[in-house]
C-alpha cells in the first residue's frame, strides 16, 4: 500500500482522482499540498509516496528544480498528470530519470486508471501520446543526425558514447590524438552539447548507438 500526495491545483481534476484514488485498495492514505513547499514538507515525512503533480500549475521554476527535487526524495514515484508539457520537457524528465510517469489530461479513463494501477506498482507509466510524441522526435533526431553529421564523425561520436578515450580512438583509426580532438569539438559544436554525458544521451536518442551496446 501506498501514501498519495495529490499536488493538482484544478479542482475539477483534483476531485477527479479523489474519486478513483479514495476507495482504492492500493492507498494507505492520502495528503493534498498546493504549493511546492507543502509538498517538500509532506515528502520529508512520507518519501515512499506517490506524488500525483500537474506541473503547469504548480510553483516549480524550471524541469531542473523538479528533477533535483525528484532526486532529493528518491524512494518517492511521480506521475505527472499535466498537458501542454513540452517536447523539450518530456525527454529532460523521461531520458534523465527513472521515478517520473507521465499521463496527459486528454488520457482516456482506461489509461488513466492503468496509469494509477502501474504506478502504485512501483512501474514507470509513459502513456500513449507522449511515447508517439517521443517516437517522432527521435525519428526527425536520426534524420538530422544523419544529414548534420558526416559519416566518420557519427563513428566516432559512438566511439565516444560507448566510453572510450580520445587516444583510444585516435590508436584504432591510426590518427593522430589532435585529430580526434577536431572531430570531437566539430561534433559537439554540430549537435549542440558541451560534455561526454549530453553527447552520449544525444548518440542514443539518435541511434547512432543502441541501449544493448551501451550496457554490455
Amino acid at each position: 500500500m501506498k501514501n498519495i500526495i495529490l499536488s493538482d491545483n484544478k479542482y475539477i481534476s483534483k476531485a477527479g482522482w479523489l474519486y478513483l484514488i479514495s476507495n482504492n485498495p492500493l492507498v494507505s492514505s492520502i495528503q493534498e499540498a498546493a504549493t511546492k513547499k507543502e509538498l517538500e514538507m509532506l515528502l520529508a515525512e512520507h518519501q515512499e509516496s506517490l506524488v500525483i503533480l500537474d506541473y503547469t500549475l504548480f510553483d516549480f521554476e524550471n524541469v531542473n528544480e523538479l528533477i533535483i527535487c525528484g532526486m532529493r526524495f528518491e524512494k518517492t514515484d511521480w506521475l505527472l498528470f499535466s498537458e501542454e508539457l513540452s517536447e523539450e520537457f518530456l525527454q529532460q524528465i523521461i531520458y534523465n530519470t527513472h521515478s517520473f510517469s507521465v499521463l496527459t489530461k486528454n488520457s482516456n479513463e482506461d489509461e488513466i486508471k492503468l496509469a494509477l494501477k502501474e504506478t502504485l506498482s512501483g512501474n514507470r507509466f509513459i502513456c500513449n501520446f507522449v511515447s508517439n510524441l517521443l517516437i517522432d522526435c527521435n525519428k526527425n533526431l536520426r534524420q538530422n543526425g544523419k544529414s548534420v553529421l558526416t559519416p566518420t564523425e557519427r563513428e566516432i561520436l559512438k566511439e565516444i558514447a560507448l566510453g572510450k578515450t580520445t587516444k583510444e580512438i585516435a590508436a584504432e583509426r591510426i590518427v593522430s590524438v589532435h585529430t580526434i580532438m577536431t572531430h570531437r569539438k566539430n561534433i559537439f559544436r554540430k549537435i549542440k552539447v558541451n560534455n561526454v554525458h549530453e553527447a552520449t544521451k544525444y548518440a542514443m536518442r539518435a541511434g547512432i548507438v543502441n541501449l544493448a551496446e551501451y550496457y554490455i
